[in-house]
C-alpha cells in the first residue's frame, strides 16, 4: 500500500519541493490550498503547475478546524507535513494577530484532528524556525539552545514547537519539529531578502531598475538550499521515534555578502547599486544565526549538498532568465 502524504503550504517554496520528493518516492500526495479569486489562481500555483496532474488539492484554511478535520478524515494520511504559516517576519510586526491566529491555531487544529482520529500510524512534521532562537544566547545554536524570539513570528513558532512536543509526549503522537535555518531557492517568495536581491540584480543587469533598497545588511544568517532541507523533513518522518532537529549548513554569511556575490555574478559592484533604507530595519533585530546540525548528521545521516555560491548562482540565473522575458 502506498503512503499518503498531506502537505499544508504545498504552493510555497518548501511545499513544492517536498511534493516533488514524495512523488519521486511513490507517495500519493495531497495538498491544502486556500480558496482565492480566479485571477490569482495561475500565479499562486506557479511552483506546482508542473505536478498538478500528479497531486490532489483540497480547498481549506488553517483557520477552520472543521475543514481541516474533514480533509484528514477523507484522505487518512500516513504522513502530514505542516509547512503553511504566515512566514514573513517583517509582516509579523505589522499584523501580529493574523500571524498568531494562523501559526498557532492552525498547528493546534491539525494536531487535535490527528489525535481525535487516533490515527495510530500517522507521522507529523512541523516547520519550526531558527527565528525561535532570536537574540541568541550561544553560537552556534543546537536543539538545547534556549529560545529568545524577537518577533511575533518567532513567538508563534515557539508556541507551535511546544504544542508539537506536548502532543508527542501526552498523546504518543509521532510528531517531529524541524528547526530549519534560512533556506532559499529560485522558488523563494519575492518578499524575502535573498529573492529581493537576486531579482533586483537581474533587473539592474537588464536595465529595468537602477537601485536596490535594503535594511540591515550586517545581519548574519546560515543559508542553505530548500531542496536539501525538504529531504531532512522526509528523513525525520522515517525514524522510529519522533524528535526535534536543527537543520542548517554550519556556515554563516551576512546579507551584504549575499548581495556582493549576487552582483559579482553579473559583473557589477554591489556598492554602486545598494541604498540603505532605515524603514526596512526591524523594530527588534536578529543579528546572528548559525546552525549546529550534528544531531541531524548523526541520527538522520543528513548533510547539506548545495554550496552557498551555487545557491546564489541558481537564483540569479533564474531571475535573469525571467526578467529577459
Amino acid at each position: 500500500m502506498s503512503k499518503v502524504a498531506l502537505i499544508t503550504g504545498i504552493t510555497g517554496q518548501d511545499g513544492s519541493y517536498i511534493a516533488e520528493l514524495l512523488l519521486s518516492k511513490g507517495y500519493e500526495v495531497h495538498g491544502i490550498v486556500r480558496r482565492v479569486a480566479l485571477e490569482d489562481e495561475v500565479h499562486r500555483l506557479t511552483r506546482i503547475n508542473h505536478i498538478l496532474n500528479d497531486i490532489t488539492l483540497h480547498a481549506g484554511s488553517l483557520e477552520s478546524y472543521a475543514t481541516l478535520f474533514n480533509i484528514i478524515l477523507k484522505i487518512k494520511p500516513t504522513e502530514v507535513y505542516h509547512l503553511a504559516a504566515q512566514s514573513y517576519v517583517a509582516y509579523s510586526f505589522e499584523d501580529e494577530f493574523s500571524t498568531f491566529n494562523m501559526n498557532i491555531n492552525g498547528t493546534h487544529y491539525i494536531l487535535s484532528a490527528l489525535k481525535q482520529f487516533a490515527l495510530k500510524d500517522v507521522k507529523f512534521y512541523f516547520a519550526a524556525s531558527s527565528e525561535m532562537f532570536g537574540k541568541v544566547t550561544q553560537v552556534p545554536q543546537n536543539e538545547d539552545t534556549p529560545f529568545y524570539p524577537r518577533s511575533s513570528y518567532g513567538v508563534s513558532k515557539v508556541t507551535g514547537f511546544h504544542l508539537v512536543k506536548n502532543y508527542r509526549e501526552a498523546y504518543n503522537l509521532h510528531a517531529s519539529s524541524g528547526i530549519l535555518f534560512n533556506h532559499e531557492s529560485p522558488r523563494r517568495g519575492f518578499e524575502f531578502v535573498t529573492r529581493k536581491i537576486s531579482f533586483a540584480v537581474a533587473r539592474i543587469k537588464n536595465g529595468i531598475q537602477k537601485k536596490l533598497k535594503l535594511g540591515n545588511i550586517k545581519s548574519k544568517r546560515d543559508w542553505g538550499h530548500a531542496k536539501d532541507y525538504v529531504e531532512a523533513m522526509w528523513l525525520m518522518l522515517q525514524q522510529d521515534e519522533a524528535d526535534d532537529y536543527v537543520i542548517g549548513t554550519g556556515e554563516q554569511h551576512s546579507v551584504e555578502e549575499f548581495a556582493q556575490k549576487a552582483f559579482e555574478y553579473v559583473g557589477l559592484n554591489y556598492k554602486d547599486h545598494i541604498i540603505i533604507d532605515q524603514t526596512l530595519i526591524r523594530p527588534s533585530e536578529v543579528d546572528t544565526l548559525l546552525a549546529d546540525y550534528k544531531k541531524a548528521k548523526t541520527k538522520l545521516k543528513w548533510e547539506p549538498k548545495i554550496p552557498f555560491d551555487d545557491l546564489i548562482r541558481s537564483m540569479v540565473e533564474h531571475d535573469l532568465k525571467n526578467t529577459k522575458k
